[in-house]
């Protein structure tokens, strides 16, 4: 069972809770220019594995699509059933992707949706509160390559002290990765 998400990054990071000594003053310059949103778009396997890949802008259904793709080969080519756990977004249950659904069952990837309004019960969601928090947060970054290259680290990071392994998942054409 994995669970999959969406979620996104900007370049001006918001400020960090923390403490500073009497007649000190928290501080991050901003850059010139906000930026484009990085998208992450991942399947987390808690304690084995996080899949994920990048985009500039929001996740579309192409890049839903690739992803869902992968994890289906991957189940046809070891034979082990796949359960992907998921919000109800509309990506997630538009017509194109349905039209996908008995092909990825066939392939032994199945799709399990959340209740709506219930992310809590999705672990993923946590992962990304972490990454913003834990290993982004309080960060500028001068263009979308640097929050690239953070994201990924970050997940890296995140990876290493979950003991989990993780992979980035690089799209065709259209999407950065």
């Amino acid at each position: 069972m994995k669970y999959l998400d969406e979620s996104g990054f900007c370049m001006w990071s918001e400020p960090s809770y923390t403490y500073y000594f009497k007649g000190e003053q928290k501080h991050l310059e901003q850059t010139k220019r906000r930026g484009r949103r990085l998208s992450i778009v991942g399947f987390f396997q808690p304690l084995i594995s996080f899949v994920y890949g990048l985009v500039i802008g929001g996740v579309d259904r192409k890049a839903y699509i690739q992803m869902m793709e992968y994890e289906a080969a991957d189940a046809e080519k070891t034979g082990r059933t796949k359960v992907i756990v998921q919000d109800n977004g509309p990506i997630h249950r538009c017509r194109e992707v349905q039209e996908l659904w008995s092909k990825w069952e066939h392939m032994g990837l199945y799709i399990f949706f959340l209740p709506k309004y219930c992310s809590e019960m999705n672990p993923i969601e946590l992962e990304w509160q972490h990454l913003k928090n834990d290993e982004l947060s309080g960060q500028m970054f001068d263009d979308e390559l640097d929050l690239a290259y953070a994201v990924m680290n970050g997940v890296k990071a995140r990876g290493e002290k979950g003991g989990y392994t993780t992979e980035r998942v690089k799209f065709y054409s259209n999407h950065c990765s």
